[in-house]
């Protein structure tokens, strides 16, 4: 027998504010955090991007040396702290739990590698970082994780570009529901706002080569869009079965992934969304809201839509859509469960958030958008992802 899964424990930091009230809010204002970021070259050109300002380890982990880990590691770790408290759950609670650690990550812990790499070439071969090595791999984000909590645990690292979120919540959920683990820590971790990738991702045209206005560039599905805005930070979940004594928040009923078909973007998208809904047993009627993946990016926004419209025909036409993207840009990995909490609450309290940044219509993105917030009493959401490496994942959660 398969059980429901339900979410017990949310804990985001984003651009739009760390733990659940703070990132709730911020949400749900039609603000963008998307700014300019002045520290890099700038023979190299402007960069823009989404930053979690603030940001201090040693307020959720106070004996852990930030010096020590990387950024994406902190923010998971943050995450997990600020999951299991919204979960009423302290570490000491999990020691009979045996945790399954589940994360998401697209890069590699950039700054260090760059770091050793410019070190070696100043000084020689004599001064690369051993450390690097350990620290750059995705896995050490949720060892680190388990190192924490201080109890045997399984851990899991999953890479499936910006996706990787989403995977890894649709991973942990899956075994819960096939009675393999009663317990899992999950979700997507990413801090590339660094000089490289930066540079390689604005010149691949999946970042802004300008930086004028930088709070109105990421427009989600606009038709004056143009490319998406890399952003950081973390979401953190905690997951158990229904019968667990702790009150769920939604449950996560159905999970699907597909890979585009050749160079086709997106065209991996109806299958990732058809397999999520047959697998929550649910009819494409019965979805009442969507959390787009819509980075902003004038193709990748198209094929969503186009993707959309294939799956649920003219049912599309009365199903409310947002992207949270123009307000916090893309975390890459993070993206992805930054929407599964943003649905969540949006589920739980029947809110939906602005697509911030989008003003003008495009008749080639024929969704039920809103630059405003919109008040509606919705029980079972589409989550979706697309990965720059072909990628596609979606997530169906029911209201609890």
């Amino acid at each position: 027998m398969r059980r429901r899964v339900k979410i017990t424990g949310i804990g985001p930091v984003t651009p739009a504010g760390i733990g659940r009230e703070a990132f709730y809010r911020g949400i749900n204002e039609s603000v963008s955090r998307i700014r300019a970021i002045d520290r890099f070259d700038p023979a190299a050109g402007p960069f823009v991007g989404a930053e979690v300002v603030d940001f201090d380890l040693g307020e959720f982990a106070p004996n852990e040396n930030p010096k020590r880990m990387p950024r994406h590691t902190q923010f998971a770790l943050a995450g997990t702290i600020l999951a299991l408290r919204d979960a009423n759950l302290s570490v000491a609670d999990l020691r009979n739990k045996s945790p399954l650690i589940i994360t998401g990550t697209t890069m590699m812990d950039c700054e260090s590698v760059s770091k050793t790499i410019e070190m070696v070439a100043k000084k020689g071969p004599r001064f690369g970082l051993v450390s690097s090595v350990n620290q750059a791999l995705a896995v050490a984000i949720p060892d680190k994780i388990s190192k924490y909590i201080g109890t045997p645990s399984r851990i899991l690292a999953v890479q499936t570009a910006c996706c990787s979120g989403l995977d890894s919540i649709g991973q942990g959920a899956e075994q819960i529901a096939t009675n393999q683990t009663d317990f899992v820590i999950c979700g997507g971790s990413e801090a590339p706002l660094y000089y490289h990738p930066m540079l390689e991702l604005a010149m691949a045209e999946l970042a802004p080569q300008s930086d004028e206005e930088p709070a109105k560039i990421c427009r989600p599905f606009d038709l004056w869009r143009t490319t998406g805005v890399i952003g950081e930070g973390a979401c953190m979940f905690i997951l158990e079965p229904e019968e667990s004594p702790r009150p769920g928040y939604a449950f996560v009923s159905g999970y699907g992934s597909a890979n585009d078909y050749s160079d086709q973007i997106g065209s991996g998208w109806v299958d990732s969304i058809k397999i999520a809904l047959a697998n929550a047993q649910c009819a494409p009627q019965e979805i009442d809201y969507i959390s787009a993946w819509g980075p902003g990016h004038r193709e990748i926004d198209y094929k969503e839509a186009y993707s959309l419209k294939a799956a649920f025909g003219d049912l599309l036409e009365s199903i409310p859509v947002s992207s949270i993207k123009g307000a916090v840009g893309s975390a890459m990995a993070a993206a992805g469960a930054m929407q599964v909490a943003s649905a969540v609450l949006s589920l739980q309290r029947g809110v939906i958030p602005p697509t911030v940044n989008w003003e003008t219509p495009d008749p080639g993105c024929p969704l039920s958008l809103s630059g405003s917030l919109r008040y509606m009493n919705i029980t079972t959401a589409l989550v979706n992802g697309h990965g720059i490496s072909g990628s596609n994942s979606s997530i169906v959660l029911n209201k609890a």
